[in-house]
Order: structure tokens, then C-alpha cells, then sequence
């Protein structure tokens, strides 16, 4: 059986993806930091299901935190097959009010903990010549977004580092990809107003929000394919063409 390792898995799109994979017969590993309660209860519902779901509490900010989360996944499970990074913060703030530490906590949640995650697992993927990566990005990594520059700089880092360690990793059969969701159901999305809602669905030529399902089939497709790597797959109902 493959493991998987999801970072901050216990709720939205990381939830989804966990659960897309469990009943895939993988192994999975479902970190968080804040949300215990969350994990809990969905490694309960999976494994009601016969799913083999192990729960994590890691900051993967934190190099030692995710070293520990590592470790933890290859003494369960024996090694890591799939990598899916998808921990990651928000917050909206005119570019002159960013301070230091915003930028920093930023940058550390969103693009430092892809770094150390993925710095941790691949050492066992380049000696068994084979390993899958998956980085979840933004819409705002390619188009940039007004009052969330520092959000939109750290996800187009994960897009600058899924497409040259792809190239690295290559000759080993690892392959690195990167998902870059538009607008999607999740409580990311709590801090719009309902009326900002409205007029950003309205730039959407779909005209409604994605699932997180709608991410975790392309998860799901990309472990399965064995020849798309170095990719940044838009899913956001047209909003970026």
C-alpha cells in the first residue's frame, strides 16, 4: 500500500483530499495544528469505513515539527509515497499595512513549510526512485490579488519551487505538481462579506463556487498518472483562461 502524508488535513480542501485517498486504499496521514477535534472525527468516520488513517499534531512551519511528522508517518507506515502540501494561512491587508511579522508568518505557513516538508520526504523518494508531490497554490499565485500580496508572493513561490524541483527530481521519478484553486466552498472564504461573495462569483464564468472535492479529484488523478509533473493546474471555473 502507498502513504500519503496531507498537511493541515483535517478540514476543507485537505479533508476532502484525505478522504479521496483513504478510499483509495492509501495509507494516510492527516496533520494539523489547531483543528484536534476535526482530525479526530474524520479519522473516526474513515476508519468506520475500514480506511487506514493515522492523525498528526505538527506545526509544519517549524522544521523540527515536520521532521517529527515524518518520522512519525515512516515508523507507522514505513515510508512516504505521496506528499501533499496544503497547510496554509490567509489574510487580507492593504500592502501598507502589512507589517514584518505578518509577511514573515506568511511566508513561513505558506511557502517555508512546503520547503521543509518537502526537503524531509523526498530523501526517501530519491532512494527508491519513485515519489509524488503535490503543492496546493492559488489563482491568486497567477493573477495576484489586491489586498493579499503577501498571500499572493507565497503561493506563487510554491509555484516557482513545484516547477524547478520538478525538473530536479525528474530522473528519480518523482514528479512535483502544483494545483492552483480559484474560489472554493471552504471557511478560508469565511473572512468575505456575503455581498463580496456575490460580486466575486460573478467573475466566475461557471457562476458558482468549487468543492473541495473539485481538488481532490485532481489529486487523485495526479498520483495516479505517471507522465504530468513540473504542472500548475488551474481549477477555478474559468475565472483565469
Amino acid at each position: 500500500m502507498k502513504t500519503a502524508i496531507v498537511t493541515g488535513g483535517a478540514k476543507g480542501i485537505g479533508a476532502a483530499i484525505v478522504e479521496t485517498l483513504a478510499k483509495e486504499n492509501i495509507n494516510v496521514v492527516i496533520n494539523y495544528k489547531n483543528s484536534k477535534e476535526e482530525a479526530e472525527k474524520l479519522k473516526e468516520k474513515l476508519e468506520n469505513q475500514n480506511c487506514n488513517v493515522e492523525i498528526f499534531k505538527a506545526d509544519v512551519s517549524k522544521r523540527e515539527e515536520a521532521i517529527n511528522l515524518v518520522n512519525f508517518t515512516i515508523k507507522t507506515f514505513g515510508k512516504v509515497d505521496i506528499l501533499i502540501n496544503n497547510a496554509g494561512i490567509s489574510q487580507i491587508k492593504l500592502f501598507t499595512d502589512i507589517t514584518d511579522k505578518d509577511w514573515n508568518n506568511m511566508l513561513s505557513n505558506n511557502l517555508n513549510s512546503v520547503f521543509y516538508m518537502t526537503q524531509e520526504v523526498v530523501k526517501g523518494m530519491i532512494s527508491r526512485k519513485e515519489g509524488c508531490i503535490i503543492n496546493i497554490s492559488s489563482i491568486d499565485a497567477v493573477t495576484g490579488a489586491a489586498c493579499e500580496v503577501h498571500y499572493s508572493v507565497a503561493k506563487a513561490g510554491i509555484d516557482g519551487l513545484t516547477k524547478a524541483l520538478a525538473k530536479e527530481l525528474a530522473l528519480s521519478n518523482i514528479r512535483v505538481n502544483s494545483i492552483a484553486p480559484g474560489i472554493i466552498d471552504t471557511t478560508m472564504n469565511d473572512n468575505l462579506s456575503e455581498a463580496d461573495m456575490i460580486e466575486t462569483i460573478k467573475e466566475v464564468p461557471m457562476q458558482k463556487k468549487g468543492k473541495p472535492e473539485d481538488i481532490a479529484k485532481c489529486v487523485k488523478w495526479l498520483i495516479e498518472d505517471e507522465y504530468t509533473t513540473g504542472q500548475v493546474i488551474s481549477i477555478n471555473g474559468g475565472w483565469h483562461i
